[in-house]
């Protein structure tokens, strides 16, 4: 039978201070930051594919000669509905990064973790922030023809 901390709830998991356990822990938080940024350049390239669909088809219907496009506004369809997963990829993925790097800081991970309760920051939610702003500016532009 396993003592309850003073929150009273059972440790999920035995977890002991040693530098296997820390090392093993870093490794998974090198884990988690690669795994954002792997979701971050798939956002990118979404957004920027469903930006350049919309671009190079809409100028290959205005090419001289061109025969007019059974569907003329499918480009720009395809165009909002990647950029829209691009940015909707990246709001689900932050929120993730988020719950697991708490996740990370809490309960019995807090002693092998060596750092502090925030840890080192991270400029992961810097560029974030900043792709999901180009990801909703390209979205409107396209959305309201500004480009």
């Amino acid at each position: 039978m396993s003592e309850q901390p003073a929150g009273g709830h059972p440790d999920r998991f035995d977890v002991r201070v040693t530098a296997e356990s820390h090392f093993a822990w870093l490794r998974t938080r090198l884990a988690l930051e690669r795994t954002m940024m792997a979701w971050a350049r798939t956002a990118v390239s979404l957004i920027g594919f469903g930006f350049a669909i919309v671009q190079f088809l809409d100028t290959m219907q205005e090419l001289p000669g061109a025969t007019p496009a059974r569907f003329p506004d499918a480009p720009r369809y395809l165009g909002l509905a990647l950029i829209g997963c691009g940015v909707a990829a990246l709001v689900i993925s932050l929120w993730e990064y988020r719950w697991m790097r708490r996740y990370l800081w809490s309960g019995n991970f807090e002693a092998i973790a060596g750092t502090t309760t925030g840890g080192k920051q991270t400029p992961l939610y810097a560029a974030a922030f900043v792709l999901i702003l180009v990801g909703v500016f390209a979205f409107f532009a396209v959305l309201l023809r500004l480009v």
